[in-house]
């Protein structure tokens, strides 16, 4: 049991950590705003993927069998929703002194959907399900450790991205570095959008 225990964790820190639409709003706002105002994405996104693992353990059968289905709804909209939020973090002027006020962190609902609506978090969800819940017993157990060592390396993993942008900002000392930097990180948001939706 401790070495599926340990396969989880080390599973779902991999997926936290890696690069990914999420990760690269977090460090964004983290840059833009602080970590402590990064913190209602981490929550939203954190606590989506918790959910999502949770209802793709309760309902594996039904949701591997619509998978297509669900990840065509999801690029869609998901595609969409970042598209957008790569435009707000392209189009963010610089945020010190007052500009500041003209960029607005994401909230804790677009933290949610940011999550949600992405279809690599559902595919690893998935995937972490069937690897370290199914053919375990009792299920129930496996399924709610996994659900809750995915809540905290997701919190991890965002945290992680979130207090590396705020980091950098200390190097983003003019007007001009910040509205690169902002392009550079709406740019690489697009790009991932672009090629998760010309990838399927």
């Amino acid at each position: 049991m401790l070495s599926v225990f340990f396969s989880m964790i080390v599973f779902t820190l991999v997926g936290a950590v890696s690069p990914g639409p999420v990760n690269i709003i977090a460090a964004s706002t983290g840059a833009q705003s602080g970590y402590r105002k990064a913190l209602s994405h981490v929550l939203g996104a954190t606590i989506a993927y918790a959910l999502i693992v949770f209802l793709c353990g309760l309902s594996l059968e039904l949701v591997s069998t619509r998978l297509p289905e669900i990840m065509d709804i999801l690029r869609l909209l998901g595609g969409s929703f970042l598209l957008y939020m790569s435009f707000k973090i392209a189009t963010a002027t610089g945020f010190g002194k007052q500009d500041q006020i003209h960029y607005t962190p994401p909230t804790f609902t677009e933290g949610a959907l940011s999550q949600a609506l992405n279809p690599k978090a559902w595919l690893v969800a998935m995937s972490g399900i069937s690897l370290f819940v199914l053919n375990h017993s009792p299920a129930v157990l496996y399924l709610f450790s996994f659900t809750a060592i995915s809540f905290i390396a997701c919190f991890a993993g965002v945290s992680v991205w979130a207090a590396a942008g705020n980091y950098i900002s200390r190097y983003l000392s003019t007007t001009r570095r910040q509205n690169v930097f902002n392009i550079t990180m709406g740019a690489l948001l697009g790009g991932s959008v672009i090629s998760m939706l010309l990838g399927h």
